[in-house]
């Protein structure tokens, strides 16, 4: 990230049904209870115009999208959210928790769908103006058990519904990600836990990370 930026940004990465959310959620908390000031994301979403984005790149019933159409979607999101939330928060000095961002249109868009890394990452330096995190969770779930607890939630999207084998593959893409551990940012955690055992092991990383102990 541009040495003018003094915050620190942490993203959340994994397949569908990691419990994602849940985990941003808690460490918000503790990050709270320190004193440092914390704001939440998503992607796509977080913005007026992102989250009217993410109705249409998400719909279920918008299962005619083009694979191209889909890429672009989300960037425009991710633009949007850079722009308006995520830089100036990170030029405050804040904490920025995002559960996904660029990582998961690498995985998504770049190895699923296949229009290659090179590609997405050069469009992702567009739409976050080259902000890179300083770390990234993973958290890892087999497809069977992420697919369950999303489904049991009855709040199921475009994606949630594609077909096991995709998601497979997203599940592989982003281990190879994290075996590569680029800028090593990336952290990986067994999300079958039980949720406060998730959420100790993020926070014993976080800390080593950032040195609060």
């Amino acid at each position: 990230m541009s040495a003018k930026i003094q915050g620190y940004l942490i993203t959340f990465e994994g397949g569908e049904g990691a419990g994602k959310t849940t985990q941003v959620a808690k460490l918000k908390q503790r990050f709270q209870t320190l004193g440092r000031e914390v704001v939440v994301l998503r992607e796509p979403g977080g913005t007026v115009i992102s989250e009217q984005i993410r109705d249409v790149v998400l719909g279920k019933k918008n299962l005619a999208m083009a694979d191209t159409t889909e890429v672009l979607l989300f960037q425009a999101a991710r633009a949007q959210i850079y722009q308006e939330l995520v830089i100036p928060a990170l030029k405050a000095g804040k904490v920025v928790l995002m559960d996904r961002s660029r990582d998961s249109s690498v995985v998504y868009q770049g190895m699923v769908r296949g229009f290659g890394r090179r590609l997405i990452e050069q469009l992702n330096n567009i739409s976050t103006q080259k902000t890179v995190p300083n770390l990234t969770l993973l958290l890892d779930v087999p497809v069977k058990i992420g697919l369950k607890r999303r489904r049991d939630t009855g709040e199921t999207d475009r994606l949630d519904n594609q077909a096991q084998s995709f998601h497979d593959q997203v599940r592989q893409a982003y281990l190879t990600l994290a075996k590569e551990n680029h800028l090593q940012r990336w952290q990986v955690v067994d999300a079958s836990q039980p949720v406060e055992k998730v959420e100790q092991a993020l926070w014993q990383i976080i800390e080593t990370k950032l040195k609060l102990s």
